[in-house]
This record gives C-alpha cells, structure tokens and sequence, in this order.
C-alpha cells in the first residue's frame, strides 16, 4: 500500500481544478520538448517521439486547418494508433475547432450516419482511410499538409467549450454524438492515474490494444499520458494477438496497460506470463475472481478494474496501491466524480438502484448532438443516469447490470439498433430483433432474429456479409435465426427481452 496522494486534476480539498483558460492541446504538449511522447510502433519499427517534434507535428496541421476551418467546426480523425492520431486531435483543439474520431474498421453506412450527423466536411486521414472516406467527406492526409512556419497560437477556450464529439454505441436508436468541452481531460486525470497504482512513477509507460476512436483508447490512456508526462506506446495491431501484444510490450518497454475484458480472456486462453508490468487496468465488464487470481499470477499484480461511459468516463476504479480490491466489485468513486445509487424517485437508494453521477464531474458531457430530448432524458435533476444498475456496500460500487439493450462483444459495446436498421435496408428482410447471446470468450455475441419478406430467400451468411461491409466488422451478427414471427409490444415495437429468453434458452 502507498500513502494516500492528491490524483492529478484536483486540488487538495478534492475539488476540480479549471482554469477559465483551459485548452486541451496545451495540458497535452506543456512538457520540455526533448521528453518523450510518444513511442511510435505502428510502422513495425521502434521511433521514439518527443513532445518537441509532437508539437512541430500539431502546428504542420495546425497551420493547414485554420485555413480551412473556423472554431466550432467538426474534422473527423480517421487515423489509427499513430503520432499523427495524437497530432491531429491536438491541432484541431489548438485551434478551437471540435474533433469527431472516426474508426478505421467502420464501413460506409457507419461513417456515413456519423459524418452527416456531425456535419463533417474535412477529414484528416491516411492513404488507406483516403479510400475509406471515398466521395463521403473530403479526406486530407496528415503527413503531407504540415509547413514549417511560426508557433500557433492556442485558441482561447474555457472549459466549456466544445472540444470532441463522440458516437456512442447507438443502444436506443442510431448512434448519438457526446459533446464533450476542453475539461473532459482533466475528467479523466484521477481515474487514469488511480486505475495504474498512481501513474506517473519512475519508469512508467502506457499502452492499449483499444483503438484511439473510442474514448477507452483516447482519453483512458493516449491524452491523459501525454498530460502527465508518461510515454504512449502507439501500435498498429489489426488483429489482437497474445503474442502481438507481448511483441508490443517488449518493444515499448511497456510499464502500464489498459486491457479490455476480451483480451485478458484471450491472454489467459494462451497461457504464460507477462512480467514487467507494474499496472494494469480494465474497464468495460465486470470480472470476477477467477480472473483476478489469474492475473496476479499472470501479471505479478492485482488487476484494477474502473467503470465509466461514453457520456462521463473513469467515474469508478479500484486502486490495488491504495485499499484491497473487492472481487466482483467496480470499485470506489474515483475523487471529483460524486457517484450514488438512486432508487425510482431520484432519491439515494440503500442499496439496488440505478447507477448515476451527479452533475459537475469534469468528464460529463455537455449535451448530446443536436439531440435536447435525449439530453434531457439523460438526466433526472442534479443527476445523470448512466442506464445501469448497480449496488453500493459501504463505499464500495458493484455493477448488477444494463437498463438497455447495449451488446458487450470483444470489448466493444453495440447498439443493437444500428445493426436492426442496417439489415432491414437488405430486400429479402421484412423485420428483425438483435441482442447478446452470452459466449464465454467475447462475453456476447451478437444475433440476430430475423423474419423475412414473403417468398423471399436470403442464408445467415449473406445477411452476415450485409452488415460486415456496411457497418463494423466486430459488429455483424455471428448468429442469423430465421423466424415466422418476432415478439412485439401492442405498439409495434420488438421485444428483446423475449428475444433475449430465447438466446438464453438456446444455451439449455
């Protein structure tokens, strides 16, 4: 056990430090130039990144862009784990336009539902995204649009201004953009710093297979390293591997990592070591003890699991530096983030209730895109809902489940709703239901029900290809059942939950 520490982002009493100058580009690069940023793998080889030629980078782009855009405008980032990923979200927060990250595994109705919700014109790209984008958006590729020139300026930004716009999983309809200011970094600072025992020790050097376009990737462990002052290990891995990460871990020297649920249970599957590491993290899912015991035989140390969302990340961890990790448990609420579980009226329930943060956490969102009603709903007085159950004992917060229909599969989360309308967009579909089915290694899969039209005719595998290539390629149905019928409410609405029985039952 450590002694107790002040997390990074607050001041002594617990309370938020924001300066009304806040601009996240500058917490990011506010180091000696010849520190190291960055440890940059993507390419295969080892090139070590300082936050001097980081910064040389951010204004190359910089430069470009406010020649192009205004403040308040939205560029996409269709990158990769790079330097230039980092390089292209800081350029665009230099300038005080808003960045929308973009995943390269998305196909183009998935681009295409978040680029024209977000009003996208300008996307910083590669050659390989360059073709991705194809007539969507015009694409610019970041390696070749920096000059040499003077410093830019930082824009002047609060902490309220917006910064990054987000898509969710699309859990209740399509995808929904979270409007995030310039504080969401510093949301992020005590969470980070608690779920790596205190990151920020002699040594320390931060890693994720999670890709950069989710908040788990982007503001878990690319952005607040770089605030903090710890190398970030970028590496290209398209496919998850037990021996492509430990490859990454020993070529980046890695200290500090951020494993999703699936990929402890791919590591674990394998079998073997991975010694060296002081922390690691997890978020995502609850684990339970099994997978705790193994990975302090694993890893040398206890596993520390955190819990946040989209909307209001690192709310929640465990610190095994700081007080003994319950098995099956979230952990305690991370300092600045007031986290409770209230009961049907909004009021503090003793025990089983819904999750909720109170509002003034710094990493809160600030609306949902263009979106009032559902910001609206998000909320209930002074709290937000985070759509989860949960059960406190004492100070510690468990995770009982989710209110919604959100899929769990392979450390991603998926709205069941963007792949619904996807395969009903297929000729041969007259209606469908998607849901999780439980799988031992991705936690879920997904499957889908689906009735088609009369004497129409279509195999899984076609309805498969259909939402592989239109969508995301972690999110296609790994199941196609084909039905007379689906379980509708008397409004026309599909009953997931019967479906979700169904599933359950399959596994009997």
């Amino acid at each position: 056990m450590t002694t107790k520490q002040t997390p990074p982002g607050l001041d002594s009493g617990g309370q938020w430090v924001l300066p009304d100058d806040l601009n996240m580009a500058r917490q990011a690069l506010d180091h000696a130039p010849e520190k190291l940023a960055v440890i940059d793998l993507s390419a295969g080889y080892r090139r070590d990144v300082s936050f001097g030629l980081l910064s040389e980078m951010v204004d190359g782009l910089a430069r470009y862009l406010r020649s192009r855009v205004s403040p308040g405008d939205r560029v996409g980032v269709l990158l990769g784990q790079s330097p230039w990923c980092a390089a292209a979200h800081l350029a665009i927060w230099k300038i005080g336009s808003i960045s929308v990250p973009l995943f390269k595994l998305f196909q183009k109705d998935a681009l295409v539902s978040r680029i024209g919700d977000a009003g996208v014109e300008l996307v910083l790209t590669d050659r390989d995204g360059l073709a991705q984008l194809g007539d969507l958006a015009e694409g610019v590729l970041v390696s070749e649009v920096g000059e040499d020139g003077a410093a830019v300026p930082f824009a002047a930004t609060h902490p309220d201004t917006p910064a990054i716009l987000i898509y969710t999983s699309g859990t209740t309809g399509k995808p929904k953009g979270a409007l995030h200011g310039h504080r969401v970094l510093t949301g992020h600072l005590p969470g980070v710093s608690i779920s790596h025992d205190h990151l920020g020790q002699p040594g320390d050097c931060l890693w994720t297979p999670a890709d950069w376009a989710w908040i788990g990737g982007l503001f878990d462990v690319a952005m607040p390293g770089l605030a903090l002052g710890v190398p970030v290990v970028a590496a290209r891995l398209d496919k998850f591997s037990p021996a492509a990460c430990v490859d990454v871990i020993q070529q980046g020297q890695v200290r500090n990592v951020f494993f999703p649920p699936t990929a402890l249970r791919m590591l674990k599957a394998a079998g073997g070591d991975l010694p060296g590491l002081r922390s690691v993290a997890s978020g995502g899912e609850p684990l339970g003890t099994e997978m705790l015991d193994w990975g302090r035989r694993a890893f040398g140390v206890t596993i520390n699991e955190f819990y946040g969302q989209t909307e209001c990340n690192m709310t929640v961890s465990s610190c095994a530096a700081a007080f003994d990790p319950e098995p099956g448990a979230m952990g305690r609420a991370v300092p600045g983030h007031d986290v409770q579980i209230l009961d049907e009226d909004g009021a503090i329930a003793p025990e089983e209730g819904d999750i909720a943060v109170r509002r003034g956490s710094a990493s809160m969102m600030l609306c949902y895109w263009n979106k009032p009603l559902e910001t609206a709903t998000k909320f209930r007085g002074d709290w937000m809902l985070t759509g989860d159950r949960g059960r406190r004992d004492g100070e510690t917060l468990r995770f009982v489940g989710r209110e919604d229909d959100v899929i769990t599969s392979g450390g991603y989360r998926i709205g069941p709703a963007e792949i619904e309308d996807c395969l009903l967009t297929h000729p041969a579909v007259a209606t469908v239901g998607v849901v999780g089915k439980p799988d031992p290694l991705r936690t879920e899969i997904v499957k889908a029900y689906v009735v088609l039209k009369s004497d129409a005719q279509a195999s899984d595998e076609e309805l498969q290809d259909w939402v592989r290539t239109r969508l995301a390629s972690y999110s296609y149905p790994r199941e196609v059942a084909f039905l007379d019928t689906l379980p509708m409410t008397v409004t026309g609405k599909v009953m997931r939950k019967a479906l979700k029985a169904r599933a359950m039952e399959e596994l009997s």
